[in-house]
């Protein structure tokens, strides 16, 4: 593992989230119900920011433009390019569908660290 230190865990408090550029990488760093989680701060359908997506009921990031949601702990697709309506379905073919990319995230010594051994 290659784990890199990206942010205090001061700098994160409950239910934010923020963006860090570590190498080559932009990620978006949540502190979701005091669980912290890493994931690449693009929309793998057009490659949008997260920065502003919800996290619904069921714990998924949801893009802000389309709406494809994600599983926040393993990337896996929840939904493809729902919307807009009777549109989403042409949306969702600009793109494979593909999973988001997510980062093993570990909190040690009052700092976040990330793993980017595979990115």
């Amino acid at each position: 593992m290659s784990w890199t230190k990206v942010l205090t865990v001061d700098s994160l408090p409950m239910n934010s989230r923020q963006v860090v550029k570590t190498g080559n990488h932009n990620i978006l760093l949540l502190n979701h119900n005091g669980q912290v989680y890493a994931v690449k701060n693009s929309c793998p359908h057009l490659k949008i920011s997260l920065k502003k997506a919800k996290i619904n009921e069921d714990g998924d990031l949801v893009c802000p433009m389309h709406r494809s949601a994600f599983d926040l702990k393993t990337g896996a697709v929840k939904e493809w390019t729902p919307w807009p309506p009777l549109v989403g379905k042409a949306m969702g073919m600009i793109a494979q569908e593909k999973a988001l990319s997510v980062f093993p995230v570990k909190t040690e010594e009052g700092n976040i660290w990330v793993d980017l051994t595979d990115s």
